[in-house]
C-alpha cells in the first residue's frame, strides 16, 4: 500500500539516481533501489567510490517500523600476519590542487579491510525484494562501458597520481598513454565479470574464495598488511541509530564507533541549547551564530567528546573528558551520497567512500581498494598503531529526520570534516528558517578551519563586514566541492542534489 504519489532519489550522479529510479519501476523498495544506486555508484564515480571502501547505511524499513543502522565501514588489517612496518609499500604521492599541493599516503600497506561490497550484498539480503542479479545489471552495464561526465574527468585529473599508480590502473584510466576525459567511453570489463562473479557468489570469492587468496599474496609479497584472515573474518555490523532531538524533531544519525552522527548530534545539540534564532538566515549575527558553534564544537571535541555516550553526558551536565586535539585537514575527500525514499514509505540514505584510493587494484576485479590507512584524520594515535580487526571511525553521518514518528527527511552528505557542518547547516535552515529544501541544499555554507572562516559566495556585503569585525574570512570565488555534497529527500514531496558535487534528483 503507497503512502505517497512518488518515489524520490538524490544523488551525485544522474546515471546513479536513473539506476535507483528504474529499479523502483521493476517492482524494487528503497533498499533494492539504493543497492544498484551503490553498485552503480561504484562504477561511474570511482573517484569517489568503489566497492572495495567502506560506508554506513540508515534506513526506515516500512514493513516492520524498524529504524536501522548497518555499518560496513573498514577495518584494520593484519590478522594471521607478522608485519615489519619498515616493509610496509606506504607513501605520500603529491595532488596538485588549484592554488596548493597536498600529499596522500597510499600503496598496499594504506588498505584497510574493505566493506562496501558485503554491506551492498548484506542490505540486498535483509531488506530486498528483488534478486541480486536484477538490482546489479545496470553496474554491470555501466561497467562495459559508459560516458565519462564532467566532475569524475575532473576527479580523474586530480587524482591522477593515484589511479595511474599500477598497470592496472593505466591499463583502465590511461590507455596508450592518455588519461580519459570528460565525454571519453569508460570500460572496466574486469569490473563487469566480477559483478557476474558477485551476482552467482554473493561476494563469497572476494572475501573468501580465489580473489581473496589473490590478494592475500599480492599483499603478503608487496608490502601491504590486508590478509585472506581479515577479508574472511569481515563482519556487516547492525547498530541502534544515534537519536538526538531537535526542535519538535528527533535525528536518527550513525552511531559509535562513527564520529560523524555524533559530532551533529553535538551541533544540534548546542542549537536546541541556545533556542531560535529569531531574525533572518544570512544575517551577519546569524553568520556569527553558526561560527560561534562550529568553534564550539570543535573546541568540546578537541576536550574528548566523540562518542554518543560522551555526548549525552555532555548535554546533560557539561562534563567531558580528556582527549586530543584534532588537526584541520583541508582535502575533500573521495565520498559521495544518496539519499532514497519510496512511495510505500521505506527511507535510505548511505554515505560511502574510498578516502583517495589506495592505488592498488584487487586481482581480476577492476576495484581499486580503499587507503583508509593512510588518513591521519582516522588513526589519530599514528599509522598502524590499532590492533588488527578494529572497526575505524569515520565521519560520514546518512541520517533521517523524524517528526512525531514519521520520517520528514532523508540526508547525508560527501566532504570529509565539512560532511558535519553541511549537514547540519541545511537543517538548521529547514527546521528553524522554513526554507525551501533546494533553497537550502544551494545555500552558501561556513567552515571553520581553526583559524580563518571559509565563506562560499553568495552573502551579503553587509553580512560579511558585520563577520570581518569578529574573525579573519577567506571568500571563495565559487562554490566548491570542499563544502560537501548534501543530497536530500523529503519522502513524498521533492529531493535535492547538491550543485557541489553533481547533484541530480529523479523521480517516480
Amino acid at each position: 500500500m503507497s503512502l505517497y504519489e512518488k518515489s524520490i532519489v538524490a544523488s551525485g550522479h544522474q546515471m546513479v539516481s536513473r539506476t535507483a529510479v528504474e529499479i523502483i519501476k521493476q517492482g524494487g523498495n528503497a533498499f533494492d533501489a539504493m543497492v544498484a544506486a551503490g553498485f552503480a555508484s561504484a562504477v561511474v564515480e570511482p573517484c569517489l567510490t568503489s566497492l572495495g571502501g567502506g560506508g554506513y547505511l540508515i534506513g526506515h524499513d516500512q514493513s516492520s517500523g524498524q529504524n536501522l543502522f548497518f555499518d560496513f565501514f573498514v577495518d584494520t588489517p593484519g590478522l594471521g600476519r607478522r608485519i615489519n612496518p619498515e616493509d610496509t609499500h606506504f607513501f605520500p604521492v603529491t595532488v596538485s590542487f588549484s592554488g596548493s599541493d597536498q600529499d596522500f599516503n597510499i600503496g598496499l600497506g594504506s588498505v584497510a579491510v574493505p566493506g562496501t561490497l558485503k554491506g551492498l550484498v548484506h542490505t540486498q539480503k535483509k531488506l530486498g525484494r528483488m534478486s541480486l542479479r536484477e538490482v546489479l545489471e545496470p553496474a554491470r552495464t555501466f561497467a562495459m562501458g559508459h560516458r565519462i561526465n564532467e566532475q569524475q574527468g575532473m576527479f580523474l585529473k586530480l587524482i591522477y597520481p593515484i589511479v595511474t599508480q599500477t598497470d592496472r590502473g593505466r591499463d583502465l584510466y590511461e590507455p596508450g598513454g592518455i588519461l580519459k576525459k570528460p565525454g571519453d567511453i569508460l570500460a572496466n570489463r574486469l569490473c563487469a565479470d566480477f559483478l557476474d562473479l558477485v551476482a552467482d557468489d554473493q561476494g563469497e570469492s572476494f572475501y573468501r574464495g580465489d580473489i581473496a587468496a589473490g590478494i592475500g599474496i599480492e599483499m603478503e609479497e608487496g608490502g601491504g598488511w590486508l590478509t585472506r584472515n581479515d577479508l574472511a573474518n569481515y563482519q556487516v555490523h547492525e547498530r541502534p541509530p544515534l537519536r538526538v532531538p531537535y526542535r519538535d524533531y528527533e535525528l536518527l544519525t550513525t552511531s559509535e564507533p562513527s564520529v560523524g552522527g555524533t559530532m551533529i548530534g553535538l551541533s544540534i545539540g548546542l542549537l536546541q541549547k541556545a533556542g531560535p534564532y529569531g531574525g533572518e538566515w544570512g544575517e551577519g549575527k546569524q553568520i556569527m551564530r553558526t561560527v560561534t558553534l562550529m568553534r564550539e564544537v570543535e573546541k568540546i571535541r578537541a576536550m574528548g567528546v566523540t562518542t554518543p555516550a560522551q555526548l549525552k553526558t555532555f548535554m546533560e551536565d557539561g562534563k567531558v573528558v580528556s582527549g586530543s586535539v584534532e588537526q584541520i585537514r583541508m582535502f575533500n575527500r573521495g565520498t559521495t551520497h544518496i539519499s532514497i525514499a519510496d512511495k510505500f514509505g521505506n527511507c535510505a540514505a548511505m554515505t560511502f567512500s574510498n578516502g583517495e584510493g589506495s592505488g592498488y587494484f584487487a586481482p581480476e576485479t577492476g576495484v581499486m581498494l580503499n587507503n583508509m590507512m593512510g588518513e591521519d584524520d582516522l588513526h589519530p594515535e599514528g599509522f598502524h598503531s590499532s590492533p588488527p580487526g578494529q572497526r575505524v571511525g569515520s565521519m560520514m553521518s546518512p541520517s533521517l529526520l523524524l517528526k512525531d514518528d514519521q520520517i520528514k527527511l532523508v540526508i547525508g552528505s560527501g566532504g570529509s570534516k565539512r560532511i558535519r557542518t553541511s549537514v547540519s547547516q541545511v537543517l538548521s535552515q529547514i527546521v528553524d528558517f522554513d526554507r525551501p529544501l533546494k533553497t537550502a541544499v544551494e545555500a552558501p555554507r561556513l567552515f571553520w578551519d581553526g583559524e580563518i572562516l571559509q565563506v562560499e559566495p553568495g552573502f551579503s556585503q553587509e553580512a560579511l563586514e558585520e563577520v570581518q569585525r569578529h574573525v579573519k574570512i577567506n571568500l571563495w570565488d565559487t562554490k566548491d566541492v570542499f563544502f560537501g555534497g548534501v543530497h536530500t529527500v523529503i519522502p513524498g514531496h521533492c529531493g535535492a542534489g547538491d550543485s557541489r558535487r553533481g547533484g541530480s534528483v529523479e523521480e517516480i
